[in-house]
C-alpha cells in the first residue's frame, strides 16, 4: 500500500469541529498531504489518496491476497469499497465550511478481472453538485497498463449538521 497515514484507533480520527471548521477541499488535502489521518478502511483495502484538486480526487493502490474472493479473484467488495471512497471524495472537494455528505447510493460495473498486487488508479469526478445532493462518477484503471477495470457512479446526499 503506498505510504499514508490512516487512523489506527478511535483517537486517531479527526472530530467534528475539524472537519466541519474548514471546507470539503482543506480537509480531504489535509487527508491526502498526512496532515489529517485517512480512513480506516484504506489500511485495510490497500490504497491511499494520490492527488486531490476541487471536484477530482484519485486513489493509488492494489489489491492483495487478502482481497480475494473464494473463487480467488479480487473480490466485487474490494472495487466497490474503493470507488466509493473515492466518489466520496470528490464530493467532499466541493463542500463548503460546515457542510458535510453521505452516499445515498453507488453503483459500480467491473469491466475486466484484477489480479493482485496489480497498481491501479482509481479516478473519480463530481457531475453535479446542487443543494441537497451531488453526483460524482469514478473509474479504476491500471497503472501500467491504463486498462480499464471497473467504473461507478454515486448520488451523495449533502447536509448540515
Amino acid at each position: 500500500m503506498p505510504d499514508q497515514y490512516v487512523a489506527r484507533s478511535p483517537a486517531d480520527m479527526p472530530d467534528a469541529r475539524t472537519m466541519l471548521g474548514q471546507s470539503g477541499l482543506e480537509f480531504i488535502t489535509a487527508i491526502k498531504e498526512g496532515r489529517l489521518p485517512g480512513a480506516p478502511i484504506a489500511g485495510i483495502m490497500g490504497y491511499a489518496m494520490h492527488a486531490v484538486e476541487e471536484g477530482r480526487v484519485s486513489f493509488r493502490g492494489a489489491p492483495a491476497f487478502e482481497h480475494l474472493n473464494p473463487m480467488g479473484g479480487v473480490h466485487g467488495g474490494w472495487y466497490g469499497t474503493l470507488l466509493d471512497s473515492a466518489m466520496g471524495c470528490a464530493v467532499a472537494t466541493i463542500l463548503p465550511k460546515g457542510k458535510t455528505y453521505s452516499t445515498l447510493e453507488y453503483k459500480i460495473n467491473i469491466t475486466r478481472a484484477l489480479k493482485p498486487g496489480t497498481l491501479i488508479d482509481c479516478t473519480a469526478t463530481l457531475q453535479h453538485a446542487g443543494r441537497s445532493t451531488a453526483v460524482a462518477v469514478g473509474e479504476i484503471r491500471g497503472v501500467e497498463d491504463g486498462k480499464l477495470y471497473a467504473t461507478g457512479s454515486t448520488t451523495c446526499i449533502l447536509m448540515s449538521p
